[in-house]
């Protein structure tokens, strides 16, 4: 049997090659000659840099930067050099977990580090950029960023604003001077990696909705969703892009906006971009299965996530998919519509989320071996029934 193993990671947990490894190591209890092919997966979130990284050999690059709170941060990318490729997780610069206590404010928190990380990818040799843009700490539509790579502001009075783009300095800029931006940038193909579809401003945007889980009182949301309208409309009269009615331009507190107008990315699938990076049609050609997972399944998984991404790959080529999942929801059934032929949960049994954790590789192992048993059964039976007939 050929088998492709294409797994998300199990976040804070097992990266996605870990993941496909451990399934692999449960596949072979049973049928120890299977082609066992593994290629980790990620949808544009955390774990997206590991992924591409392991999945093409590619390599990690650290950078010192500007962190969200304006202080100083080790941040790594990761580099394809076949493809001259350079991988960016946002929240290795500016994510929420790089702030706690005041320093949680997204009036102040800035993406500036994250432009910080484009500018050495870019002298570093790339030729493209993928950006993946969850888990941030930030809500300054992208103007910090912008800021790092030769974006200027003006106030009303003329004045350069140097002070590091932020939620809270919006409402100052009134003019913008893309003349020193970088010359790699506009020489760069940069991909916007996200799965939701957030407009910039407004009950769905990037405050009302993402604003409270970054640190924003009821009072904060409303100064930064005005701040971020107004910051729209200078873009608009002055860049003549309508990065508003973009789908996702609210992503990563406005970021998403923010490369479109600055640094003219083009934002699509998460899940549909890594696909292509790590070939995955190509190699689930001719399988008999393909295994999928993630940490945690429920409805949600059949929008934009790695499982419904890698079935709807694999249903295009009438081959079945199972996922296995570090848990399952009670509504996890609800995939099935979505190409999903099957449910695993690593667990077999109750336990507590350290326990699994600890035990985690073990548990993916044992329920890779449980599916691939089934499986067996099934063709039995089906090869039994028709000698019947």
């Amino acid at each position: 049997m050929k088998i492709v193993i294409a797994p998300d990671s199990f976040k804070g947990n097992m990266t996605s090659l870990q993941v496909a490894s451990s399934i692999e190591n449960g596949i072979r209890r049973v049928l120890p000659g299977a082609k066992c092919i593994k290629i980790p997966m990620a949808d544009g979130g955390e774990g997206t840099v590991q992924s591409l990284v392991d999945a093409t050999g590619g390599k990690f690059v650290f950078k010192k930067v500007t962190g969200p709170a304006g202080q100083p941060v080790r941040a790594r990318y990761g580099m394809l050099e076949a493809s001259k490729t350079a991988v960016i997780e946002m929240a290795e610069a500016s994510g929420l977990s790089l702030v706690e206590g005041a320093s949680m404010n997204p009036l102040k928190t800035t993406t500036y580090g994250t432009g910080e990380l484009i500018i050495d990818a870019i002298d570093k040799g790339a030729k493209q950029i993928i950006i993946g843009i969850g888990g941030s700490a930030t809500n300054d539509g992208g103007a910090g960023m912008a800021q790092a790579i030769g974006v200027k502001f003006f106030s009303r009075a003329g004045r350069h604003i140097k002070e590091y783009g932020a939620g809270g300095m919006l409402k100052k800029i009134a003019a913008i001077d893309m003349s020193a931006l970088h010359p790699g940038v506009r020489k760069t193909k940069i991909i916007i990696a996200s799965d939701v579809d957030n407009p910039l401003y407004g009950k769905r945007g990037a405050a009302c909705v993402y604003g409270p889980q970054k640190g924003a009182t009821t009072a904060m949301i409303k100064q930064l969703d005005d701040n971020l309208r107004h910051f729209s409309g200078v873009i608009k009269k002055q860049l003549r892009k309508n990065v508003q009615s973009l789908k996702g331009a609210g992503a990563a507190g406005g970021l998403g906006a923010g490369l479109v107008a600055f640094a003219n990315a083009d934002i699509q699938s998460g899940i549909d971009i890594i696909a292509r990076a790590t070939e995955l049609k190509k190699h689930i050609k001719g399988a008999d299965l393909v295994i999928t997972g993630e940490g945690r399944v429920d409805f949600q998984t059949a929008f934009g996530k790695t499982p419904a991404g890698v079935a709807r790959l694999a249903k295009k080529q009438g081959i079945p998919v199972i996922v296995i999942g570090g848990g399952l929801a009670d509504d996890a059934a609800g995939v099935f519509k979505y190409g999903i032929d099957g449910l695993a949960s690593a667990a077999a049994r109750d336990m507590t989320l350290a326990e699994a954790i600890k035990l985690s590789r073990r548990h993916l192992a044992n329920a890779a071996e449980r599916v691939i048993r089934m499986i067996l059964i099934g063709k039995k039976m089906a090869a039994k029934s028709k000698s019947k007939k």
